[in-house]
């Protein structure tokens, strides 16, 4: 119950009330909660502010009510908080937030019996269970609203309407996503309403029948606590010119917050997205009718959000989906760009406007916009021209002559995969030596990963080869599955025994935390653990809490490690913990990731967790911690030895902040960077005002640029002083022999992965008049709306607090100093860039299913250096081409490496910006989604994975720093330039605070 009243909380200012059972029935339908447990659990509930009222309902007594009424007596009730104006609320099982800095909503549409013809035959033939698996495909592909529409003469609508919405109800994949009822008939509507879970969208009603109507349909559909698309329908017809569309719009704006008082956040119009190519004149404008009115609806009806049915605009070309595909992602690109929020589509099958072939980019464009009178001639003639209708390591044999047992041993030591399947089998023949097939894995098997444990403990293997032999292992694991299972089954027919003997050291449920796509790290150390007899249950990227949890509890792991790479990631292991402890899982935890450190593992997870809590560095450190953590000789030592650690950790860095010193955020503006924009360097205008796409880049020019000591780090792969850089690590006496053998096989790799164009390099970078305003810098449409309309962006900055030392000079750095203010006089510009290398997952997915470990992590790895490298390359680009101001500029290598060049490209989370809520502004202002395809999570992680990002500044003044700690005042002064709350800004900046938030 505590998860949904926490989520609750967060998404309603209205009061909250618990009245739970007396626990779960018993066998004969009674209640054994004693009145002391419920009050116990409703108490913790009122300590922690997340209740108003309390009660009790099946199997509570008068003496249950007594205990709760004393349990909460002296307990502050909720405090409701304020939610954020301009969002529309929905939900499903999760709610849905959708406000200024949502991308484009899809409303899945083949829940429609009109629209699918799977789904229509699904019904009609009251197959409606499996009808379910066209709305679990839709929520699958992308649809974050799922519409559902009965209307056919031969069904009974309300009927099928509520069969279908309680079905719905029962698949949790599903009923996670709000719904949109759609129909004609208001008691088709009225059906789902009574049966929908959570806070649903009606699609539709409009003035079609008149003011009276219209009125008391938006009361009923109110009452029922909905949002209502309105179509632009009035009692004359449908409105197909662009000043009707406003007018109807406007009217039925005013009626329904004026005289029904709805939210206006809760209004969703659709003023018609109309068939255009039918070869009537008359149809041609119909896109641009729709557009142009999207736009002033935006401007003129605050709150109100913008949706239309995109199948309409192609139906004159049913049956070609090419051209219907392209048609829907071309006017879709322009259409979000003039406030269309959200639609009903086809969630899967929408094109990224740069995938698009150029021909049929252009036919599309002409036909949308209007441009040729010719463009749906054009278009058939298009669509019936274009029917759709490792490099090997060389081995001697001599080792082939020993036994099975030192076969395999050497197989798995030097990751030789050609023969374990032939040895493995011979071992499992010798039933005298191996009775069991289990007895294959515990002996001759886990002595050779004991041996590969041993070696790489020791520094004598390193983890390339660890990897190679874990493939070796899976795949002889993999020929014994059969056979232990088929034996599994004959004792338990004969023995009625289902018990396994495990022969492992330990379970570890491994996951990279929720709204995290970063798994290397982890990947690597499972891998580790793996090869020394751990059982290790990996749950991938973007994992929440409950799903960590539930399976630490079914494969009763002894430890839970978390990983996650981006800050917002340290806020959800905080939560992992306190629900841990919540629920008394008395496990050790293990947290790891780039952005966690010991310092933030002691003060900030520990605390609230009493078993043990340990911060591991990387994945040579996991084997050792895990082992002591399970052995029952040394593990209560350890873990006294870490809770020492870790609390003389927390002194010093409570100590450490109670030394600092600040300066007021007054007084670190007046010592900000001043520069002289009047005398010295004067910006360069760039060589195009807004954005330019790069839909397919030639992966060719980045490999030059890549930088290959970070890929030799993924590895771990350290070279000793002077050895450490590339390529000198070669000359390493330890690593340069595994090294130089793992880049070999990386280049392999690359070849083959460009030659044969597995990956894809995507990516955008713009440019727009520029000024700072004290901290900020606003961003301009075009130069001549510079200090006389409002800008179209704003970028916020932080600035540094901590004092520095008196005989230090350096002023107090915020990335708006680098800008030339308003009021300066000086035209100035900002850029931003975003890139990504597409592919990896799909390569990923094939490697894993042939359990090849090795190849997971290089083509992950060189992944990550290739969207390092485009963001290198684009950036030398900008200077010299895109931007110019550094046209003459003449660097090596080794020159970017060490940043020689004028301008820096920092991104938002780091040092110089660690904030993450910048990229929404980035990606709203640049439509990175819509035409890249590279997305953000729910913690602003960006997808896929490799991926890079950030603002592009020109000055010659402009340099990298870290903000380092922050105070309040200048928390309070961000949060309200930001228009958010405190609380909201201290979650995001959690890691920069100069003071503990918690304690305030």
């Amino acid at each position: 119950m505590r998860p949904f009243i926490e989520t609750i909380g967060k998404c309603t200012a209205a009061y909250i009330i618990c009245y739970p059972n007396a626990g779960l029935p018993n066998t004969f339908g009674g209640y054994d909660e004693t009145p002391e447990v419920t009050a116990k659990h409703i108490k913790n509930f009122a300590l922690d502010g997340l209740v108003n009222i309390v009660g009790g309902c099946c199997g509570t007594t008068p003496a249950h009510i007594r205990k709760i009424a004393e349990a909460v007596k002296f307990c502050k009730p909720r405090v409701p908080q304020s939610l954020s104006q301009g969002y529309m609320l929905l939900s499903g099982l999760e709610p849905f937030r959708i406000g200024p800095y949502t991308n484009f909503v899809n409303i899945g549409e083949r829940c429609n019996v009109a629209g699918s013809r799977k789904f229509a035959k699904l019904i009609m033939a009251g197959n409606y269970e499996e009808a379910l698996s066209v709305a679990k495909l839709q929520v699958e592909m992308g649809a974050q609203i799922l519409d559902i529409n009965m209307d056919d003469g031969m069904l009974d609508g309300p009927t099928a309407m509520s069969r279908f919405c309680n079905l719905i109800s029962s698949e949790p994949d599903i009923a996670k996503v709000p719904l949109c009822i759609d129909s004609s008939n208001f008691s088709v509507i009225e059906a789902g309403l009574k049966c929908c879970q959570g806070k649903c969208i009606v699609n539709s009603i409009s003035l079609k029948e008149g003011e009276e109507d219209f009125l008391e349909k938006a009361r009923k559909i109110k009452l029922y606590g909905a949002a209502v698309v309105v179509m632009a329908f009035d009692e004359v017809g449908q409105a197909t010119e662009t000043e009707t569309k406003i007018a109807i719009c406007s009217r039925a704006y005013h009626l329904l917050v004026e005289k029904v008082h709805f939210n206006p956040n809760d209004i969703i119009f659709d003023p018609n997205i109309l068939t255009i190519g039918t070869g009537m004149e008359e149809h041609n404008l119909y896109a641009i009718n729709f557009i142009n009115a999207t736009k002033t609806i935006k401007e003129t009806l605050p709150g109100a959000r913008i949706s239309g049915g995109l199948s309409n605009l192609s139906f004159s070309f049913r049956g070609m989906d090419a051209i219907r595909e392209a048609m829907h992602g071309v006017f879709l690109y322009h259409a979000i760009k003039y406030g269309m929020d959200m639609g009903i589509v086809n969630a899967g099958n929408l094109p990224v406007y740069d995938d698009i072939h150029k021909e049929l980019l252009q036919l599309c464009e002409n036909l949308i916009w209007n441009k040729d009178p010719d463009a749906t001639e054009k278009l058939l003639h298009y669509a019936q021209n274009h029917a759709q209708g490792g490099k090997k390591v060389v081995q001697t044999d001599e080792w082939r002559k020993g036994s099975v047992e030192e076969r395999l041993e050497y197989a798995l030591i030097k990751g030789i995969e050609k023969y374990v399947t032939a040895d493995t089998e011979e071992a499992r023949l010798n039933q005298e030596k191996y009775p069991r097939p289990l007895n294959v894995i515990e002996g001759p098997l886990m002595n050779g990963m004991k041996i590969v444990g041993d070696l790489f403990g020791a520094g004598k293997m390193f983890l390339p080869q660890v990897i190679k032999s874990a493939r070796v292992m899976k795949k002889a694991v993999g020929h014994l599955i059969p056979y232990m299972e088929k034996e599994r089954e004959e004792r338990r027919a004969k023995q009625g025994s289902t018990e396994e003997e495990d022969p492992y050291q330990g379970t570890i449920v491994l996951a990279t935390v929720k709204g995290d796509v970063h798994d290397i790290g982890k990947n690597i150390v499972g891998v580790v653990l793996g090869c020394n007899n751990f059982r290790v249950i990996d749950l991938g990227v973007m994992t929440p809490c409950d799903k960590i949890l539930r399976a630490a509890v079914e494969n009763r792991a002894d430890i839970i490690g978390l990983s996650g790479l981006i800050t917002p990631s340290l806020d959800e292991m905080i939560f992992v913990a306190k629900e841990m402890e919540r629920l008394a899982i008395k496990i050790p935890l293990l947290i790891g990731g780039a952005t966690t450190s010991k310092t933030h593992t002691a003060v900030k997870i520990a605390p609230r967790y009493s078993a043990p809590v340990v911060h591991v560095l990387d994945a040579s450190k996991s084997v050792v911690v895990c082992s002591q953590l399970l052995d029952d000789s040394i593990k209560d030592d350890f873990f006294e030895e870490i809770l020492e650690e870790y609390e003389e950790i927390r002194q010093e860095h409570y100590e450490s902040l109670k030394e600092r010193r600040y300066l007021s955020l007054q007084q670190a503006r007046r010592k900000g960077f001043h520069n002289n924009w009047l005398s010295g360097h004067i910006p360069v205008k760039p060589k195009f005002i807004g954005t330019k796409v790069f839909e397919d880049y030639d992966l060719k020019r980045l490999v030059e640029y890549i930088d290959w000591k970070p890929f030799f780090d993924v590895w771990q792969l350290r070279g000793k002083y002077p050895n450490r850089s590339f390529p000198k690590i070669f000359s390493d006496k330890t690593v340069g022999e595994e090294a130089k053998r793992v880049y070999n096989d990386a280049q392999d790799l690359l070849k083959t992965l460009i030659n044969e164009k597995k990956l894809q390099a995507r990516g955008v970078v713009g440019f727009w008049p520029a000024q700072s305003v004290q901290d900020d810098i606003h961003l301009y449409a075009v130069e001549e709306a510079v200090g006389s309309s409002e800008p179209i962006a704003k970028f916020y900055g932080l600035r540094q607090q901590a004092e520095k030392d008196s005989a230090c000079t350096d002023p107090y750095y915020c990335l708006s100093d680098f800008i030339a203010p308003l009021d300066s006089g000086i035209r100035d510009y900002l850029g931003l860039f975003a890139v990504a290398c597409f592919g990896v997952d799909d390569l990923c997915s094939e490697f894993r299913k042939q359990d090849d470990e090795y190849n997971i992590i290089m083509v992950k790895a060189l992944g990550d250096r290739l969207a390092e490298a485009f963001a290198e390359e684009l950036h030398e680009r900008v200077r010299k081409e895109f931007w110019a101001y550094s046209s003459n500029e003449q660097l090596d290598l080794s020159g970017l490496r060490k940043i020689k060049y004028e301008g820096i490209r920092p991104a938002p989370g780091y040092p110089s910006q660690p904030d993450h809520t910048e990229k929404l502004t980035m990606w709203k202002l640049a439509n990175i989604e819509e035409t890249t395809g590279i997305g953000l999570t729910e913690s602003l992680a960006m997808i896929p994975a490799s991926a890079v990002s950030g603002l592009y500044f020109s000055s010659p003044n402009s340099k990298y720093f870290a903000v380092g700690k922050i105070c309040k005042d200048q928390v309070e002064d961000y949060a309200l330039r930001k228009n958010l709350s405190v609380a909201e800004v201290e979650k995001w900046l959690e890691p920069i605070l100069g003071y503990d938030s918690e304690q305030l």
